[in-house]
């Protein structure tokens, strides 16, 4: 499954958006550039076949990618 392809840092940006983060946000809580978060979006959204933030949002949370609140 596409889930299992996803890696920690993946995950942990995953969290970020459902929380609804910006890039600019999630870049400066994991000292990384905004670049390097928008790389690990890309990624995120092409693993789990999806379009949009939200659709990857929603699907981690369908699936128990990340927890709800």
């Amino acid at each position: 499954p596409p889930v299992e392809k996803l890696t920690a840092r993946e995950r942990e940006i995953l969290s970020f958006l459902a929380q609804g983060s910006n890039t600019h946000d999630i870049a400066q809580s994991l000292s990384i550039s905004s670049f390097t978060v928008r790389n690990h979006i890309q990624n995120i959204l092409n693993k789990l076949h999806v379009h949009s933030r939200l659709e990857a949002v929603t699907y981690a949370l369908d699936h128990g990618l990340i927890p709800r609140n």
